[in-house]
């Protein structure tokens, strides 16, 4: 094998791993707190992630052993099988996505009437919706025959194999990205600009309280004043980096894979094989991504992992305590006897 496809190789594994550790810990979070299952968000939070955990679990190493063998992993009924769970489970992520998009711009927005707008009943409509968007692609997909095994990206895609069905094939590729990918991007950038501007808002108006009360409080320290003046500079900004790092990582992911299989069926010219494994795991990465951006670095759930971690660490401490006082029993007893 090449050092390219040892270097491909490489970052597939580290892929796999990351991603599948990261979103079954999402999971383990979902299923042991009940405060998290009880908010809406985490319906869609917990489509999203098993999305992403069956992703790295099916998907992601059989393209890895795509890439080291060079040809579809098994035979032409499992690469049609994987070919559908990856249009499936990319565009189901893509709509959750936007779906917690919208779920944010109701809270901030409509903060009054969140819960009588956004309920269970509500969240379990959007994500019946979604399945039922994304398995229309890939069922026409296999239907018609347009799934296998796709030499450029290693792996079992959308693919057609006829010439004479270039130009419906065209069409398919072009309204399921239009549907996928730009829709969920664009709802995406509706909301979070929306919420972005009635972020602003509110720091605006907590920035002219804060600076009347340091006027009034001609007393204060000047340390307590830089303090007050810095947290406003963090407030201003925290908004903004959360709605930039939510629409960035999406565009840095996704983009890059799109435009590819757009400028493949559209023009004759060749897509390189090494740019197209980039820009799959660029897609792929987006399964890694997602349980940090959305989750992981979230207060509530590092609060649900530390407290997993302090009762399996105080279980462990009662079970070596058990087995000491158990030991010192049993030595003095056999010392009694002898």
């Amino acid at each position: 094998m090449e050092p390219w496809g040892v270097i491909c190789c490489l970052l597939l594994v580290l892929l796999v791993v990351t991603a599948a550790l990261s979103n079954a810990l999402v999971l383990i979070c979902f299923i042991s707190c009940p405060d998290i299952r009880g908010q809406v968000p985490g319906l869609f939070t917990l489509n999203l992630t098993l999305c992403n955990l069956l992703m790295a679990v099916i998907n992601m190493p059989l393209t890895l052993v795509g890439v080291v063998h060079g040809h579809q992993p098994g035979g032409e009924g499992l690469c049609r099988v994987v070919g559908f769970l990856e249009t499936f489970l990319t565009s189901n992520s893509m709509l959750s996505m936007a779906a917690l998009s919208i779920d944010r711009w109701v809270a901030v927005v409509f903060p009054l009437s969140y819960h009588s707008k956004m309920r269970f009943q509500d969240a379990s409509v959007i994500v019946l919706y979604s399945w039922i968007h994304s398995l229309a692609f890939p069922t026409v997909a296999l239907g018609l025959s347009w799934i296998g095994f796709h030499q450029v990206y290693g792996s079992c895609t959308l693919y057609n194999s006829q010439p004479e069905e270039e130009a419906s094939f065209l069409v398919f590729i072009v309204l399921f990205h239009l549907l996928s990918f730009l829709l969920s991007f664009l709802v995406l950038c509706v909301t979070y600009l929306q919420v972005l501007k009635v972020a602003r808002s509110h720091c605006r108006r907590i920035d002219v309280i804060t600076m009347q009360t340091l006027v009034l409080l001609v007393d204060l320290h000047p340390s307590v004043k830089q303090r007050c003046l810095e947290e406003q500079k963090r407030r201003r900004q925290r908004a903004t980096k959360k709605i930039s790092t939510f629409i960035g990582t999406f565009l840095f992911c996704f983009s890059p894979y799109v435009i590819t299989r757009l400028l493949e069926i559209s023009s004759s010219t060749p897509i390189s094989s090494h740019w197209g494994l980039i820009s799959r795991c660029l897609a792929y990465s987006k399964a890694l991504l997602d349980p940090f951006v959305y989750c992981l670095l979230r207060k509530q759930y590092r609060t649900c992992c530390q407290d997993m971690v302090n009762k399996l660490l105080k279980r462990r401490s009662t079970n070596s305590s058990a087995q000491r006082i158990n030991s010192y029993v049993g030595n003095l007893v056999r010392t009694t006897e002898q």
